[in-house]
């Protein structure tokens, strides 16, 4: 489970201006996080706009992925449904002999009650043939997958860790008291990152990372101090990641560091001009 330690960047998805997969740009995202000391990536998760992508797209990039990889580092994809079925389809469907392990996303839309969740999450472990990373972010999915079930999720084999975007810190401590000692606490949110190593945590999958690989690597890596004040840098720039919709914000970030360009998919729009200015000044 080690290698699902430390900084997983959660890969975004360049694209054109004609809206087409930019596979150079993705070459470039790779290429930048590997030199900066990612320790893996994951793809298509919320960062990499799985949600406006088709099917055949999603395992192009994946595919994509794992050439330029070239197995150095990790690699996780992203395959999570609102209907347990289609996540058992996708997961017999997929090519999964190149990745290390899973981050499946809570059901989202349903709003199911947590034994729902439970029963959802066995049954996708059950069916999965690799390590399973449980991904709670209510923001996004309207319901939230307690520590408790959690917990009880932990006893699976194949279920070896959560990445936790509740922002819910006494929930992540709950998870960190309790859980066996193999499980893996991984922070959601990037500015808790150090706040969850400090309690147990195991690193963090990161948008930020993305344009700031090494700080991350700090962060997660680094002592104490280091960890904190890497932190601390990124309090001005974090809030407007999210200030118009994750990935806007970072893939707007990416283009003033020369990375990709900052194209994103309806219903996202690229960053306003008051966005972009605001980025550019604390680039």
């Amino acid at each position: 489970m080690k290698q699902f330690t430390g900084t997983g960047v959660a890969l975004v998805t360049p694209f054109d201006e004609a809206g087409n997969i930019d596979f150079q740009g993705l070459e470039n995202v790779i290429e930048h996080v590997i030199k900066g000391g990612a320790d893996y990536v994951v793809v298509q998760g919320t960062t990499g706009e799985a949600s406006t992508m088709t099917r055949e797209e999603k395992r192009t990039v994946l595919a994509k992925v794992i050439k330029i990889v070239n197995k150095r580092l990790p690699i996780v994809y992203g395959i999570g449904a609102n209907f347990t079925q289609a996540v058992l389809d996708e997961l017999s469907a997929t090519d999964l002999s190149e990745v290390d392990a899973i981050l499946s996303v809570s059901p989202y839309y349903n709003k199911p009650t947590q034994e729902g969740i439970y029963q959802h999450y066995i049954k996708v472990a059950d069916a999965c043939p690799l390590p399973i990373i449980l991904y709670n972010v209510p923001g996004r999915t309207m319901s939230n997958v307690t520590a408790d079930t959690v917990l009880r999720l932990a006893k699976h084999e194949r279920i070896i860790g959560v990445k936790e975007a509740s922002g819910d810190f006494v929930q992540c401590m709950q998870i960190a008291r309790d859980k066996p000692e193999d499980f893996l606490l991984i922070s959601g949110d990037d500015m808790l990152t150090s706040s969850i190593r400090a309690i147990g945590g195991e690193g963090v999958i990161s948008v930020l990372a993305n344009a700031f690989p090494s700080t991350f690597k700090t962060i997660c890596h680094g002592s104490e101090e280091e960890s904190k004040k890497a932190t601390f840098g990124l309090l001005e720039i974090n809030p407007l990641m999210y200030a118009e919709s994750n990935p806007v914000g970072v893939k707007n970030l990416l283009k003033h560091l020369g990375v990709c360009g900052d194209q994103v998919r309806l219903p996202l729009l690229r960053a306003s001009k008051d966005l972009d200015e605001k980025i550019k000044a604390l680039v």
